[in-house]
């Protein structure tokens, strides 16, 4: 959210933790279908809105890296979509930071790593432009805007 109030821009927030905390009891593989359409959904609202910079909390690659976690497959429909809503940069966080359990974060440990490492593959796999931030505190914010600056300054 900082980065939204230092480019003047719009931050869309993780909908599957909104929707998974509501949920009555364990997400199946339709919850999370309903989460990556609306993670479509709101992509797509954001070509018709207002011009300026867009930040999304959570985008498709990461929901299909958990379909494939949690249930070993993807919708069909998901790849295309993928490639269909371009992002200009992902954040790739690295898990660097102390892992924090709550009602619904289900990897702490090694799953971290191993998560990381299949958004990394994911990334590349796209060809989408990505820069892994890292660090703590005012380091990691800095590292991100200088990579949201650079993705700016080139458009």
């Amino acid at each position: 959210m900082q980065l939204t109030e230092i480019f003047n821009g719009q931050y869309l927030p993780e909908f599957a933790r909104e929707y998974v905390e509501k949920l009555p009891g364990h997400y199946t593989f339709e919850d999370v279908e309903n989460i990556a359409k609306t993670q479509v959904e709101q992509y797509l609202s954001t070509k018709n809105g207002s011009a300026g910079v867009f930040f999304f909390d959570t985008w498709l690659i990461i929901t299909k890296v958990w379909f494939n976690w949690v249930f070993g497959r993807t919708p069909e429909w998901l790849e295309n979509q993928i490639r269909d809503c371009p992002i200009d940069l992902f954040l790739l966080c690295r898990p660097d930071l102390p892992w924090e359990a709550d009602a619904v974060r289900e990897n702490g440990g090694e799953n971290r790593i191993r998560l990381f490492e299949q958004y990394q593959a994911e990334l590349k796999l796209y060809g989408f432009n990505f820069v892994e931030i890292s660090g703590s505190g005012d380091e990691r914010l800095n590292n991100a805007i200088s990579a949201v600056r650079k993705i700016i300054d080139l458009s």
